[in-house]
């Protein structure tokens, strides 16, 4: 066990150290730093809690570090930002989460705090016009990141939408579930989706004043990130909020598909309570253990929990992480059931453009195909423009996970589905990122951004030179293969996948 243990945390670090690496790589690429661009009175916006002032570089505005509510106490609800006189400054980046398993170093910024409730905005104008939103919630799991590292500064300029990334808790200071422990505490367990929320709210009532239609929200993230917008499709909290989805990359069977029982949410909790001696006549002595203390007790009680409920890890074993919990109340269910997906009013009519990379994590061994002649046969029919060699690489610890969100959601018969998969270049776990926010430094750079740009405009995923994209069903397949030439395939690796994973229904029914 101790060796899975160790073979998972090494895991990690390589997951955390190349997202670190790729923020750094993007940001020096484009040689942008927070203090770029002019502030005047031009850049000052009247919001609702006050007045706050940006600044400009090359047509855009930029504001960082906005407060969207702040958090006063651990393992409670942050609370609205109160109004301030004067006029407050957006010039820098504010604390990102407190970071699960130490790895904070690797993350811009250097500044970590349960009170990380702050987003950055990029918008082309403050004009009064109603430009598309479009909101980004970042990768790490739910243990890790920041929104501090992707810049949306060329999103904006070149498809004329605002941009925001979201700061929120993460880890054990946003799914700690100490409900069984007093009101304060009811939502404990799921407080970094309450804090995304209440920057959704932050939207609706501040967004006309930078350019932006409440009305066309679209939510966009990748691998955690993906995630968690399956969980705002899953709260009913969020019912009005957004308008449209993007989940790149995002989920696992366990992260995504699922979420956390309550039943295994307590156990945590009381293994967690009995390591730092608290009971309930001291519960409030939680505030004052340190950070560290915590997490160590919330390793050891991850690592129980997964073991006594058989969670499987996603690299094999046992194992689990902090994410949201399903509770009934704040998160109704999980997304997929048996059922298909989670019966949450709201997500009928949330359009949703979903996808992942043809290799993902395949650099691992552990997660590489091999490759009998049968299946080197069915990935060339699969894959026609890629090279044979490639098929051990072929991805099935995220591309299982996401046809069975996407069929589940089409199955609803409600608002339309469209599926992609990013074959371009290495097509590694996170390697379509610049693009979106064209950050590239080639033709796919356009593709992207444009395709996400037009979803979240009008719902539909479109670019000059695809050709018109389907929408996904369970019977037809339509999915989009972004590379050098893009195009629609049906079904392309059902074969392929009975081959490499045959007691995997495909599609999901």
């Amino acid at each position: 066990m101790k060796k899975l243990l160790k073979v998972l945390a090494i895991i990690l670090i390589i997951a955390l150290v190349i997202s670190a690496v790729a923020v750094i790589l993007i940001r020096q690429f484009m040689g942008w730093t927070p203090q770029d661009g002019v502030s005047s009175d031009d850049t000052i916006v009247d919001t609702l809690q006050g007045k706050l002032q940006g600044r400009e570089n090359r047509g855009i505005y930029n504001f960082l570090g906005v407060e969207y509510a702040k958090a006063e106490k651990m393992f409670q609800p942050a609370k609205p930002i109160e109004s301030w006189e004067g006029v407050k400054t957006a010039f820098e980046y504010g604390p990102a989460s407190l970071q699960s398993g130490g790895f904070g170093s690797f993350i811009t910024g250097n500044e970590y705090s349960n009170d990380c409730q702050n987003l950055n905005l990029w918008t082309p104008g403050l004009d009064g016009e109603k430009r598309p939103v479009m909101v980004w919630l970042h990768g790490g799991g739910f243990s890790s990141g920041t929104a501090n590292g992707t810049i949306g500064e060329n999103l904006a300029l070149t498809q004329d939408v605002v941009v925001i990334g979201v700061n929120h808790r993460l880890n054990m200071v946003g799914h700690f579930d100490l409900s069984a422990y007093g009101e304060e505490y009811r939502d404990s367990a799921n407080l970094g989706t309450d804090d995304i929320i209440l920057a959704l709210q932050w939207v609706q009532n501040n967004i006309e004043k930078f350019g932006g239609d409440p009305d066309n929200v679209t939510v966009f993230g990748q691998s955690g990130g993906g995630a968690k917008i399956l969980a705002l499709m899953t709260s009913p909290k969020a019912e009005g909020l957004f308008h449209k989805a993007i989940i790149q990359s995002g989920a696992t069977e366990t992260v995504g598909v699922r979420f956390t029982d309550k039943a295994a949410s307590l156990d945590l909790t009381e293994i967690v309570l009995r390591q730092l001696g608290i009971t309930a006549d001291n519960i409030d002595d939680i505030n004052n253990v340190s950070y560290n203390e915590l997490m160590n007790a919330g390793s050891v009680a991850l690592s129980e929990v997964a073991q006594k409920y058989q969670i499987p890890g996603p690299f094999g074993g046992y194992g689990m992480e902090w994410e949201p919990v399903v509770d009934g109340e704040y998160i109704v269910d999980h997304p997929v059931t048996e059922d298909g997906f989670a019966a949450v009013a709201h997500s009928l009519d949330i359009p949703l453009l979903i996808g992942s990379n043809l290799h993902e994590w395949s650099f691992m061994p552990s997660e590489q195909v091999e490759v009998t002649d049968e299946i080197a046969a069915e990935y060339a029919k699969a894959y026609p423009n890629e090279e044979p060699s490639s098929a051990s690489r072929t991805d099935t610890l995220i591309r299982m996970p996401m046809l069975k969100i996407m069929s589940a959601k089409a199955e609803q018969g409600g608002a339309k589905v469209y599926s992609y998969l990013f074959t371009y270049g290495n097509a590694g776990h996170g390697a379509e990122i610049p693009y979106v926010f064209a950050n590239g430094d080639d033709p796919m750079n356009s593709i992207l951004s444009s395709v996400w740009a037009s979803f979240a405009r009008n719902g539909v995923p479109s670019a000059d030179g695809l050709p018109e994209w389907e929408a996904y069903t369970v019977d037809g397949g339509a999915c989009m293969i972004l590379d050098e030439q893009s195009y629609l395939a049906y079904h392309h690796d059902k074969e392929l996948f009975k081959l490499i994973e045959p007691e995997f229904l495909y599609p999901y029914k």
